[in-house]
């Protein structure tokens, strides 16, 4: 009886609560998974539960560690609340301790669920007591989100509950959940392989993995039949029997394994992403690919094929983020064969011109990278004749509007490369109300809601490099308060992260720029602190190293113009490292070769003039020189060739060599083609130099443009102190 002490006293009353202690006796132990649906849909839910817990895990997984813990050899028991509870006296208190005790929860959907106020209430309590726990779809009916679409309401299939993500503290966040699905209806995955899908998500395993599993013990077990049978049959009878059941058995395992694929590139995919797992993105792309290597291409169907392209294209992605643009650009294209083989032979198939779509943006992207601009403008001008076409073909389809929306913004960030920023932000600015309006039409659409930011960034960049800094400032500001929001949703999500970073460290140059040093170091601080912060996430992203890189620079340059000559130097030692870290993982990227190298060498050279050692600052512009000279991006090598003469005419100046100092100052000058657009920082360069030369009328027309646009950065102001011009 000593036990019974540590009971509550509900437990201890002999008779009145004798019965529910049983029950919650049973209810305490732990239950593999939890099964909720409506009651039209029983007979559905007693074959689910039947294959629940008969099924057998094949032998060479059970045992085994996967990312949801130790694989069971059995999936018992499983909780059936209506079929178990029938005689129950507190149906809430059970349900809930069953709930609780759950480590899975699989939903029955169907109009009738999402109706079902019991369900929705069983999906809130399983969400709320276990916010680590994983809940999973199983489609008998209806469609998910329909809800979403005007006159299709009556179809929705998802319970509210199961629509909505909840935080690690059980609290609703109103941003879209998009929970692990398996269709059940025949023109979905069917019952089997609905079925597969719901095992595979509850043991954590590969998921063709589970099917070739499954498969080689189904054909064990025929194969004992057909053995069985030989007395009664003759050879040839046999054979004949055996080739057409190794026939339907191979188109049953194909088709499992391509539906379980698809899975893998779809919604496990767009569960990874968020979080910055490459490795994790990496496993399921080359598994997805390995399976379709085994495979006879030419017996492959149309959406199989469609499969191999995306995973081709995924793979592409991962090599491209780890910084390896030769790998990247194989994928890419080897995926943008099939898919545009896809769209020769469905022209009027609007998803097909979709897939093909963006293999053709990749293939752009990796030439942007490299600095080749023309055939980057040509690529993506294809990408918005695609997207053009697929809103013509389904103009209610937010997802190809969406298409529209990228296809400016790409045509944008090639005008900003060209120097063309006020073209840029006309482009911007359509990006930008585009996608207010959708982000307007679903207001709990997270993805919509940062693409919105994405696109108040583009815009504030090309109307800070084109002068406009209030205009700029106002627009960061209000995608820095934007991305607050989104991320006390979801504070996981890297690219929110991201984009906080950038936006801190734009924010932090456009206050320097209009004379806030305070305040613009501390913004270029906290930019820093994400960057290191998602470094320690994902070392291998190079996205995050390039921005960790510029944020840098820009806190050094501000650290040196404010006095801080050894954090600046520290910080431009740690840019410069990562700089050559990024130049290992691939020379052939324009931007880490030539600009950012440029960068650190230019950094460099101003801390050595500011050591008192302008002999070192020459020799560093000459190398600085030959970095700017190697980029393919015409406008961004002039650019960097002008900092370069002017940092040598500069050192040379501090050194007495006064006629080479001038001819290093004209050379600069001249380096700037008259077409192109300057940013106010260059233009504040070209006014320093105009008046080292003596030229004071061209310094001082320079000089007025400056002041009408507020630009009073920190440097700038010293520079013109130093050369005794008034500000």
């Amino acid at each position: 009886m000593a036990d019974a002490d540590r009971l509550p006293a509900d437990f201890r009353a002999p008779q009145a609560h004798a019965a529910r202690g049983r029950a919650l006796d049973r209810l305490l132990s732990h239950y593999y998974a939890f099964l909720s649906y409506s009651h039209k849909d029983e007979e559905l839910a007693g074959w689910l539960h039947r294959e629940l817990e008969r099924f057998r895990v094949p032998a060479a997984l059970a045992g085994k560690l996967s990312t949801n813990g130790v694989i069971p050899k059995r999936l018992t028991p499983i909780f059936r609340d209506r079929h178990e509870l029938a005689a129950a006296s507190d149906l809430g208190e059970e349900i809930q301790a069953a709930l609780a005790s759950s480590q899975y929860l699989i939903v029955l959907c169907s109009p009738d669920a999402a109706k079902s106020h019991w369900t929705n209430a069983e999906i809130e309590v399983f969400k709320r007591a276990r916010p680590d726990g994983c809940v999973l779809a199983a489609i008998v009916a209806g469609e998910p989100f329909a809800s979403d679409i005007p006159g299709r309401e009556a179809e929705e299939c998802f319970p509210p509950a199961l629509r909505q993500k909840y935080d690690r503290r059980g609290r609703p966040t109103g941003k879209r959940a998009e929970p692990l699905a398996a269709d059940l209806r025949e023109t979905g995955d069917g019952r089997r392989m609905g079925f597969l899908k719901l095992v595979a998500g509850m043991l954590g395993v590969g998921l063709d993995e589970l099917v070739q599993r499954e498969t080689t013990s189904r054909q064990r077990r025929l194969a004992w039949l057909a053995a069985a049978s030989l007395g009664g049959m003759t050879v040839t009878s046999t054979l004949a029997i055996f080739a057409f059941q190794s026939r339907d058995e191979a188109r049953d395992q194909r088709r499992e394994a391509e539906s379980l694929v698809g899975f893998m590139l779809g919604d496990l995919k767009d569960k990874l992403e968020p979080i910055g797992r490459l490795d994790a993105l990496d496993a399921v792309g080359s598994r997805a690919l390995a399976y379709f290597e085994k495979q006879n291409k030419s017996e492959l169907s149309d959406d199989a094929l469609a499969q191999r392209a995306k995973a081709l294209t995924l793979m592409g992605e991962i090599a491209q983020t780890r910084g390896d643009t030769a790998g990247a650009l194989k994928r890419y294209q080897e995926a943008l064969a099939s898919t545009g083989e896809a769209v020769r032979r469905y022209r009027d198939d609007p998803q097909r011109l979709f897939d093909h779509a963006q293999n053709v943006f990749y293939v752009g992207a990796i030439a942007y990278q490299r600095g080749d601009l023309s055939q980057t403008e040509a690529a993506w001008r294809e990408y918005k004749r695609l997207a053009d076409q697929m809103v013509a073909l389904a103009p209610t389809k937010a997802e190809y509007r969406l298409e529209q929306v990228y296809a400016n913004t790409n045509l944008g960030t090639v005008y900003m490369d060209q120097r063309r920023y006020r073209e840029a932000a006309a482009k911007f600015e359509l990006s930008l109300t585009a996608a207010e309006s959708l982000a307007a039409a679903e207001p709990r659409n997270l993805d919509y809601q940062k693409r919105v930011s994405n696109h108040l960034a583009w815009l504030a960049d090309a109307h800070e490099y084109s002068g406009s800094l209030e205009q700029a400032l106002g627009e960061r500001e209000r995608q820095l308060k934007l991305l607050a929001d989104l991320e006390r949703i979801d504070p996981r999500d890297t690219e929110i992260q991201r984009n906080a970073m950038t936006a801190h460290r734009s924010i932090g140059r456009l206050l320097a720029s209009r004379g806030d040093a305070a305040g613009g170091l501390k913004e270029l601080l906290a930019g820093v602190a994400i960057s290191d912060s998602l470094f320690r996430i994902e070392p291998e992203n190079t996205e995050w190293l390039q921005a960790n890189v510029s944020g840098r620079f820009d806190l050094a340059d501000l650290q040196l113009e404010t006095g801080q000559l050894a954090p600046a130097a520290a910080t431009t030692r740690s840019a410069c490292d990562l700089v050559d870290r990024l130049m290992r993982r691939d020379n052939k990227v324009a931007d880490w070769k030539s600009e950012k190298r440029n960068s650190c060498l230019l950094m460099r050279a101003r801390l050595a003039i500011a050591d008192g050692d302008p002999a070192e600052a020459l020799e560093l512009a000459r190398s600085a020189l030959a970095a700017g000279r190697s980029s393919p991006n015409l406008n961004d090598r002039s650019t960097m060739v002008f900092r370069s003469f002017a940092m040598g005419g500069n050192a040379l100046a501090l050194i007495n060599r006064h006629d080479e100092a001038v001819k290093w100052w004209q050379a600069a000058l001249t380096s700037i083609p008259k077409t192109i657009e300057l940013r106010p920082r260059e233009q504040a360069l070209i006014a320093l130099t105009y008046s080292r030369l003596g030229n004071s009328r061209e310094a001082q027309r320079v000089m007025s443009s400056l002041a009408s646009i507020g630009y009073r950065h920190p440097a700038y102001l010293a520079a013109l102190k130093a050369e005794g011009v008034p500000a």
